[in-house]
């Protein structure tokens, strides 16, 4: 019996229609990304095992996808090990590379390659798939695409504003209205470990607090607890769960609450920096909102912190992200190199787009005449017509087999093709062609001139 074919969870089969909608996505920010003044890089699907570990803390190390050595895996494994299971010691000698886990630390080892080749400050963008052993569930996948853009060799906090711009500018163009960009700032959240006297439990604190819109405060502060964080710290810090007020009534109240940090201090003055020059420059659809419990536990950021949410009436995890890491190329031996980066989950944004009905009536460059088959001479006679057409620009092709005249119609009806064009020993005779509009019905005929501007209209 054969094997019935399957594809691993969290990867999915795409069809052409859902391709031509992915395109759509991808064009309207690939646009936006040109007009910014991005240009675009591609790096491997895979990494060198050592380039990715230890750069997304604890959990992102968990859910990167080692690749298996080919061969004898096992030749450099020391037989202790192996009897011990001491998974530490043999993973990296078994698995030499991995699957990237995002586009970001990919670019970092990039930028440090690269270098002397390199104009600085450096835009790029990058929109390739990325791949993560996490639990499958809606708009979580284990293969999906990312869609970045960074700045690099910069510490100018316009870079930021002009990343908050250019998600409403995307997010505009794809008539998703109500998204909301919210903004935090890392040095917020060590100013918070700070003031409770718990800086050595910063990483704890933060991956805890990341989950407070997910699991709820009380699951949040059993978490930090379990983590070794006291309870008299944990109230000290407990205003923040419920922050009150609009983004200026906000930071009135961390500053009180962060007055002994210098570090709070200065990350709340690059968010009111940013806040200040978007009231000066009002965005088209979105909403820049503050949320201090906004941690994005990842390692590297080092500064402002971005996570977008889509409108509230889809529910929906976060569908873009990003932040300001200042030290990241130093893990490769390039210091003193500050960037910023956003990201765009093109699969979420297309379940959104989806749910709300947002995507245009016609997203593809599907065929728009397609030749019915009557035979050979009919067939060279039709297929010298689509060269022709195609020259213009015209999506045209022939119905490879001469099949009933019914089949052929019904194939031009299933795939919403708008013109069928019959040509037989007739039309050929006179050097014509019969135009069928298959949404009106109506038949002309035409030559081949007047059927290029008809079916071009």
């Amino acid at each position: 019996m054969a094997q019935k074919p399957s594809i691993p969870k969290g990867t999915r089969d795409f069809s052409a229609q859902e391709v031509n909608k992915r395109h759509y996505i991808i064009n309207t920010i690939k646009n936006q990304f040109t007009k910014f003044g991005f240009q675009p890089i591609e790096t491997p699907s895979f990494e060198n095992y050592d380039t990715l570990m230890g750069k997304y803390g604890e959990e992102g190390d968990r859910l990167i996808f080692k690749i298996l050595n080919s061969g004898d895996f096992l030749k450099k494994v020391n037989p202790n090990d192996i009897k011990s299971e001491n998974t530490l010691a043999i993973t990296p000698k078994i698995a030499e590379k991995a699957l990237r886990y995002d586009l970001t630390v990919p670019f970092a080892r990039y930028v440090v390659q690269h270098q002397n080749e390199l104009d600085f400050p450096f835009k790029r963008y990058q929109i390739q798939p990325v791949w993560r052993a996490d639990r499958p569930q809606k708009g979580r996948f284990r293969e999906f695409y990312q869609c970045d853009a960074d700045v690099v060799g910069s510490q100018s906090l316009w870079q930021e504003v002009e990343f908050v711009q250019l998600y409403d500018e995307v997010f505009t163009q794809l008539k998703l209205e109500g998204v909301q960009i919210k903004i935090n700032n890392r040095k917020i959240l060590s100013g918070f470990a700070e003031i409770i006297g718990q800086s050595d439990k910063l990483i704890d604190f933060t991956v805890a607090l990341d989950k407070l819109d997910k699991i709820g405060e009380e699951a949040v502060i059993e978490e930090m607890k379990a983590k070794g964080i006291t309870a008299q710290a944990i109230d000290t810090i407990q205003p923040i769960f419920n922050l009150k007020g609009d983004f200026s009534e906000q930071i009135a109240s961390l500053k009180n609450i962060l007055l002994a940090s210098k570090s709070g201090l200065e990350g709340l003055q690059e968010l009111e920096f940013i806040q200040q020059a978007i009231e000066n420059m009002p965005l088209k659809t979105a909403k820049l909102t503050l949320d201090v419990t906004l941690a994005r536990g990842l390692n590297y950021y080092t500064g402002a912190i971005f996570e977008i949410a889509a409108p509230p009436q889809v529910k929906m995890g976060s569908i873009g992200g990003g932040g300001r890491y200042d030290d990241l190329t130093g893990i490769f031996g390039l210091k003193n190199m500050s960037g910023v980066g956003i990201s765009f989950g093109l699969d979420r944004i297309y379940l959104v787009l989806e749910e709300l009905k947002l995507f245009p009536k016609k997203t593809d460059a599907q065929t728009q005449v397609i030749f019915i088959n009557f035979g050979h001479q009919e067939a060279l006679y039709a297929m010298q017509a689509i060269r022709l057409l195609r020259d213009e620009g015209v999506a045209a092709e022939l119905y490879p087999d001469e099949a009933k005249m019914k089949k052929q119609m019904n194939y031009a009806n299933k795939r919403a093709i708008p013109f069928v064009v019959l040509a037989g020993s007739k039309e050929m005779q006179k050097e014509q062609f019969t135009l069928k509009n298959m949404m009106t019905g109506e038949q002309n005929n035409v030559n081949l001139q007047e059927l290029k501007k008809l079916v071009k209209a």
